[in-house]
């Protein structure tokens, strides 16, 4: 006796039918978003506290123009915890993704160890478990919340000796993102290459002023010459690629940064880096979204960090507004999903921090499910014929079509939960093991 469908087959078997009456594919749509890989970042799990110190860095007290807000129970202490959190959350995200570390998540057994002298053995921890869970890895130098950044300079720094520890350990972190890419490299597929999946180090560094200067050349000349130094040895790209990203301000630079976008854009196109684009990098009226396919004429790959500012850099939970789903249709309409590498930087310490992560990677992912069902033949003829009536016409009728099922269908081939079947394992956890932790 044939099995009756259920009514999610029902209801997905009439939105696909309603996609292809304009040409477009729902199954395949599904089937890219799936091997798109998304790099989670480890430092909303515990409000980039990092494990240097015992329970982590003070609240509020990280510099570089950071601050995590609120104080929500529950908070990881430790790699361990850190870590079985975001099992949880990677169980609740359909499809395969990545983890962002940043350098202050080593684990050193309890001994201090300064972060020029980092090397690999000091994250053997987070290797085997990416191993074990098939996520790639990428990392960050951390070059905040640290005695040798309290003068408000590190790579750009006039005092040798500062500069010098900065850049050594910029070195120690890119032979650090290298093991990771060695290490992982042939279990993890990419959007990038299906047999490897390099790991990206990503340089940002909080460099700048409070006050307008009246040297803007020598930070910027110094900093190009730190990350020359850096870069000096070449490493495999197919294990590991570098990033450089910019910001317009922060607290205690809002007049100046040395690391400006122009500066980070001249130096990845002369030196070959990637670009990293941060979504709360820029002034608040501006989106990285145009930037995209601009940038990518003169650099062949760039990381996105897709955050949510309000009013400032203020690294909110990504949301499905407007700004996400012009970033995700650029990448999508301009067939860059093979050049631009996707991650999130937000922490947000006043909500549960695990539905934080679930809520801001699905509705990335949601973003982008939306641009790879978009008519996009069809729009682009419109647009060169100049019927811009047609083409507007068009881009509205398509937002009422049934995308939430579209997505649901993604969750249930994911085996993953569906609406507020996801948030109920949340609540379920934080009862049984968030608690645990006061």
């Amino acid at each position: 006796m044939p099995t009756k469908p259920n009514s999610l087959e029902q209801a997905y078997s009439l939105a696909r039918e309603c996609y292809s009456t304009l040409g477009v594919d729902s199954d395949l749509a599904l089937k890219t978003l799936a091997e798109i890989s998304i790099s989670l970042h480890c430092w909303q799990g515990d409000d980039v506290g990092g494990f240097e110190n015992p329970g982590g860095e003070p609240q509020n007290l990280l510099g570089g123009g950071l601050a995590a807000t609120g104080n929500y129970p529950g908070k990881a202490r430790t790699a361990d915890e850190l870590r079985q959190d975001l099992d949880l959350t990677y169980s609740l995200i359909p499809g395969t993704h990545r983890l962002n570390l940043h350098a202050i998540y080593a684990e050193t057994g309890g001994k201090k160890v300064e972060r020029d002298q980092l090397v690999p053995q000091h994250f053997s921890g987070w290797v085997d478990w990416a191993k074990a869970k098939k996520h790639g890895l990428d990392f960050n130098p951390t070059c905040f919340s640290h005695p040798k950044a309290a003068g408000g300079f590190t790579l750009a720094s006039p005092d040798p000796a500062i500069r010098r520890f900065w850049i050594d350990h910029c070195i120690a972190c890119r032979k650090i993102g290298a093991y990771f890419g060695q290490q992982l490299g042939k279990l993890v597929g990419s959007a990038l290459d299906t047999t490897l999946t390099p790991s990206i180090t990503n340089i940002w560094i909080p460099d700048g002023y409070k006050d307008t200067p009246v040297d803007r050349k020598t930070p910027r000349l110094l900093l190009a010459d730190s990350l020359d130094q850096i870069l000096a040895e070449k490493l495999d790209p197919r294990y590991h690629k570098d990033a450089v990203e910019g910001k317009l301000f922060g607290i205690g630079a809002e007049s100046y940064t040395a690391g400006s976008h122009e500066f980070y854009l001249g130096y990845a196109i002369s030196r070959k880096t990637l670009l990293t684009l941060d979504s709360g990098h820029f002034h608040p009226t501006e989106t990285i979204a145009d930037k995209i396919s601009s940038v990518l004429l003169y650099v062949d790959e760039v990381l996105l960090h897709v955050s949510r500012g309000v009013r400032w850099d203020s690294d909110h939970v990504v949301i499905l507004n407007d700004d996400l789903q012009a970033i995700m249709q650029e990448v999508v309409r301009g067939g860059y999903l093979k050049r631009v590498h996707i991650g999130l930087d937000y922490f947000d310490a006043s909500i549960n921090r695990l539905a934080a992560w679930v809520i801001g990677t699905r509705n990335a992912q949601k973003a982008l499910l939306q641009a790879l069902l978009e008519p996009a033949s069809e729009l682009r003829r419109l647009e060169a014929n100049g019927d811009f009536t047609g083409r507007l016409f068009l881009l509205e009728e398509i937002k009422s079509l049934p995308f939430g099922t579209v997505w649901e269908q993604f969750c249930m081939q994911q085996n993953v939960p569906t609406g507020s079947k996801a948030l109920d394992e949340i609540r379920s956890y934080e009862v049984e093991v968030l608690a645990e932790r006061l």
